[in-house]
């Protein structure tokens, strides 16, 4: 990839959107003629009202790929994914929370499980109720084979200092289907909602000792795949569970998201435990620790 690589893409208005919610956090001031500007590690993404969104910077390929369209064509295009079984899936929450873990779980179903993911209404955690997933999540995991893993602040942040976003995802989510592999029998079919092409994603895990390969990418497959849905809902489970015990082990609410709400809690946070504390409860990278640390 160049130094300074130029990709120009023309999103739909619910991918312009699904864009900025995963980097608000890094957003700039809007420039002429623009909806609006996100400045995340080693890319600049301008939205512009013309309906194009340029991606420029070392990493632009990165920031794009969950937008651009799948070179590898699937055998499974046109295809009832319910039926694909078994199947593996796996999917990450708490990448666009200033607060809490990141929290990535990677999920079997089998044929024998699709009563129950039916009848829990089971899909992508984002179209659920965090009292709904609340509800359903443990029964899932009684009977479902899974793992899941939760990276704390601290490991998040020191982990973060040389890696970037959408590697660490990468390296997590192969981290999930090695430990799903110890413990289980795992389908041929395993699937990752896309956040990064295939050769990007696994130009991620060029130094790692084991790496998971014949995996399937494709975007939007917490909507489309059994597995990626369960595996969505019970890593937003645990980002649930880990909130309420930091509230409660700190005495305050964390607010979720990376927005103004989330930069109350922090001061909040600052004013009872100090500036130096904070890489215990938030994500340092995120432009909120500016905010915060200003007042």
């Amino acid at each position: 990839m160049s130094k300074q690589s130029v990709l120009t893409l023309k999103l739909t208005r619910s991918e312009e959107e699904k864009l900025y919610e995963a980097w608000r956090e890094s957003e700039t001031k809007t420039p002429p003629y623009a909806r609006f500007q996100l400045k995340p590690e080693n890319c600049v993404i301008t939205c512009y009202e013309s309906g194009k969104t340029v991606f420029q910077g070392k990493d632009a390929e990165v920031y794009a790929s969950p937008f651009m369209v799948n070179e590898i064509t699937s055998d499974t295009e046109n295809t009832d994914n319910d039926q694909i079984l078994p199947q593996a899936g796996s999917d990450e929450v708490g990448t666009g929370d200033y607060f809490g873990p990141v929290c990535v779980c990677a999920a079997i179903i089998r044929k024998e499980d699709m009563d129950l993911i039916h009848k829990l209404g089971i899909r992508d955690s984002k179209q659920l109720k965090d009292k709904d997933i609340l509800e359903a999540a443990p029964q899932l995991m009684k009977q479902i084979q899974y793992s899941l893993l939760i990276v704390d602040n601290p490991l998040y942040n020191r982990v973060h200092e040389t890696n970037n976003l959408n590697a660490i995802k990468a390296k997590l989510h192969n981290q999930a289907y090695i430990n799903l592999k110890k413990k289980y029998q795992v389908p041929s079919f395993c699937i990752i909602d896309q956040f990064a092409i295939e050769p990007v994603y696994y130009h991620y895990l060029k130094n790692e000792k084991q790496v998971v390969r014949g995996i399937h990418f494709e975007t939007k497959a917490e909507d489309k795949y059994p597995s990626v849905a369960a595996a969505s809902v019970i890593a937003r489970y645990a980002f649930l569970k880990y909130m309420e015990q930091m509230d409660e082990k700190y005495g305050m609410h964390f607010a979720m998201g990376g927005g103004a709400q989330a930069d109350k809690s922090g001061i909040e946070f600052v004013s009872k435990y100090g500036k130096e504390r904070l890489g215990e409860v938030a994500k340092l990278h995120f432009k909120n620790t500016e905010r915060i640390i200003a007042k």
